[in-house]
Parts: C-alpha cells; structure tokens; sequence
C-alpha cells in the first residue's frame, strides 16, 4: 500500500513531512559509489520520539518502507533509498541532553555531529573517543549504526564500547529503552550491544547513553616512510609483536598522499612512497615505535617535535577520501585482517591490481588490521570500472582467506551482503534473520539491506 501524505500530515506536526522532488533526491543515498538505491516516496525529519513512534505504527500497519537516516556519510549504501520508503532524518534531533562529568557519561539524540559531542566533552576534560574519519560531519546515530571505529580505536574500542544504553522504537512502535546508565550492569541480554552496528534494521535509535573517558593524555607523533607497501606492513606486524598498543598507528601510501598533495599542497609526497603515522600516550613507548619502524626498514623515520605538524598530518590523513572523490567516484573496501597478516594483506592487494590492471590506492587503520583499499574510477570508464569491481570482490575473498573479516567499520549494507554470507555459516546467517523476523515483524525497517530475506 503506497503512501498517503493526508494521512502523515494529520500525524505529524506540520512541516515534518518533504515531498520537493528537489529535495528529496539529496537524501536517496549516502557515499558508496556503486551501491543501487532508489529516489524516496518522502521524507520525514522528526523532532522527538514521540514523532518517531507514531509514524513506525503508520508505517508497520501499512507495509511502508523506513530507511533512518543520519548525515549520510555512510560507504557501504546502509543509508540508501528503497522503492516506495520513507528516509528518516534525524537531523532535527541533534541536542546533547546531558553531559554528566561524575558519572562520566553523555545523553544524546541520533543527530548529533561526532565532533560537537568531542568538543563539548572537552571543554568539561572529558573525552569521547570514537573518531571516524567522517567525524567532522558524521552523527552519532549513524556511528552507532554502524558499530564506527576511527583513528585510535586501536588502543580506545570502537563506538560499541561507549554505548550504555539507548532509547528505541521498535517495530510496533512501541518506545523501549534498553541498557543502563551504571558503569556495571548484566540483567538479562545485552539488547543496547544488538542495536551497535544493526544498521537501522531492527529499529529506530532515538537517543543514546554513552561512556566517556577522562581527559586525553599527551601523545607523542612518530613518522615513518617505506618504500612499499609489504615493508610498512612489516612495520605494523613489528609494532604488534613488540606489545605496544600505540593510539594510533595509520598508513597512507603515496597515491593518496599526491592526492591530497594536489588539492592542498602539504608535500606529503615527496619523502616516500607510504607514509606510517603513529601516536602514544605511554611515556617511552615512541623510542619502541622508532625501533620497530626502523627494523622493518624504514627509509626515513623521526619522532615529531612540532604539535601543530604532527596535528596537520593527522588532519590530512582525514582529508584523503575528500581527496580521492576531487578525482571520480571511488570504490571502497574496509576489511579487516589479523594484524600479524597486514603484510600477507599488502602483497595480496597488490597482486590482485597488476592482475585487474587497475591502480589501488592504500589507507588503513593499520594498528588493528583494517584496510581501507580504494580505486578511482575515471567519469564514463565502464571498463575500469568493471576491472575495479572485479578486483574489490577479490580483496574480500583474500581477506576471509586469512581469516578477516568483510568489514571492520563501514558496515554491511548492500555493498558486503554476499560477503556477510561467505564470511559466516548459513546457521549463523538463518540467526540474523530470526532476530530480524523477531524485532521487526512487520519487515518495514532498512529492508534488503545486511542480507537478503527468507521471504
């Protein structure tokens, strides 16, 4: 049954509801470059959970379609428009309702930018450690969505980690509130830790309880240049087997380095072909850093004295997807293997490129194993863009083969369905259905998205 807006309106307050064509087009999809979507029926920008709710029982007693919706920054197609739904924007719902410095926890609605939360903590010297590279603009729901990582999630966790508790709509729209707020707390089954990286499938989040840390510690910025990528893979299987956990251990090879090179003229690429960016908050940590870098052979490698270069280079390592899309469309993985195999990773991903005859850029959160391998299509190159197709689809299977994963961050979304479903077995899989089935039984939330239905 399609969507009756005379319906909506006498359910929502005025102004909730946008059907400009013009509109609503900006919202049919998030960033992944190759994932299908659909141009939305309408969309709805909630302003309290009370909203929320009334419109999932419109929705569930009419079969309608609901895709949420946070900033759309999402690179695995989770955010995208399907025939006929309704997106969900949770745009309007973007207060800190609390900030509790003795409990060390914040209350937040889904639309939150990750960054104003980090900022607000800050300025009460606490910190909120999830920072995915998206974080300038990114939300909270949608990081909760996703299950996001980030920079130092090598040492910190991921946003799981931080989640206590939160507020939900499900699918009858009944409003349920799930977890704590105590810092300890194992009454019954972890549903708030079901919700992280559910990815809008098994209900609507409307507002989040999240763990914060105390203030950050100094860091110290260690820089390493390699010649390839399979030696800076060595340096980071070096780094792990030493039982450092640095705050951070990044790589960008020199493809992304020129591109940002080219768009806001850093010089990164004139030392190396791939740059090694490390930071820890451990006095005498950065001399073993320094070590590991130079066994595994290093070209160049030094410990930053200037905190404003140090800050700059992390700041460009942020701006290299930006940075790429100047350049075409790109395709974009985020698998995750054991970091002893980040090396086996590098030299796998290259053979795969001289094979498909397509050039990969490499970024990576290399600390804990996940890899970032991305290609620029060229505008109209179908060629190219099939061979890079080809080649992402090799890159997931060589990830499984070492015992990785299909994403480590970005999600499943339409992107990693097939994936998902070589990566775990069909008992596992038939189990993601029957908690879909059992918290979504109208079948209304992000359908088609994770995996493919019985039904």
């Amino acid at each position: 049954m399609g969507v009756t807006f005379p319906e909506l309106d006498r359910i929502l307050p005025a102004g909730r509801v946008v059907t400009d064509p013009d509109v609503i087009v900006r919202y049919a999809r998030d960033e992944a470059a190759a994932a299908p979507y659909a141009t939305p029926a309408a969309v709805v920008r909630p302003r309290c959970t009370a909203e929320v709710a009334a419109l999932v029982e419109f929705c569930a007693v009419r079969g309608i379609p609901i895709v949420a919706r946070g900033a759309g920054t999402g690179l695995s197609g989770g955010a995208n428009a399907v025939s006929g739904c309704l997106v969900v924007s949770f745009e309007s719902m973007n207060q800190i309702v609390d900030i509790d410095p003795l409990e060390r926890l914040a209350v937040v609605q889904p639309g939150v930018v990750n960054a104003d939360l980090r900022a607000a903590c800050a300025v009460q010297g606490l910190w909120y450690p999830p920072d995915p590279a998206s974080a300038p603009w990114s939300t909270i729901g949608g990081n909760v969505a996703t299950n996001a990582g980030g920079v130092c999630c090598v040492k910190y966790g991921v946003t799981r980690d931080y989640v206590l508790g939160m507020e939900v709509v499900s699918g009858r729209g009944e409003v349920v509130r799930l977890g704590r707020r105590t810092a300890k707390g194992v009454a019954g089954y972890d549903l708030s830790g079901l919700m992280v990286g559910s990815e809008g499938t098994l209900g609507l989040v409307t507002e989040i309880t999240l763990r914060l840390r105390g203030a950050r510690p100094p860091e110290s910025t260690i820089v390493g240049y390699f010649d390839d990528l399979p030696i800076a893979g060595r340096a980071v299987a070096a780094v792990t087997a030493s039982g450092v956990v640095p705050s951070a251990l990044e790589l960008v090879d020199r493809f992304c380095l020129r591109a940002v090179d080219e768009w806001k003229n850093m010089g990164l690429s004139d030392t190396g072909n791939v740059l090694l960016l490390a930071r820890s908050d451990v006095p005498g940590e950065a001399d073993t850093l320094l070590e590991c870098f130079a066994s595994a052979g290093a070209t160049w490698q030094a410990r930053s004295t200037d905190e404003a270069e140090a800050d700059a280079l992390f700041a460009a390592r942020r701006l290299v997807y930006p940075a790429l899309e100047r350049l075409g469309p790109v395709l974009t993985e985020d698998v995750c293997v054991p970091r002893t195999l980040v090396p086996r990773m590098f030299e796998a991903i290259e053979g795969i490129a001289e094979s498909c005859g397509v050039r990969i850029a490499s970024l990576a959160h290399a600390g804990d194993g996940n890899l970032h391998p991305m290609i620029v299509l060229p505008p109209g190159d179908t060629d190219t863009a099939r061979r890079g197709h080809a080649a992402m689809e090799r890159i997931v299977d060589a990830a499984l083969a070492l015992g990785g994963t299909v994403t480590g961050e970005h999600g499943v979304g339409l992107l990693k369905m097939r994936g998902l479903a070589d990566e775990v077995s069909p008992a596992v899989l038939d189990m993601h259905r029957r908690v879909k089935d059992a918290l979504d039984p109208a079948g209304i939330f992000n359908p088609g998205k994770v995996f493919r239905p019985n039904r």
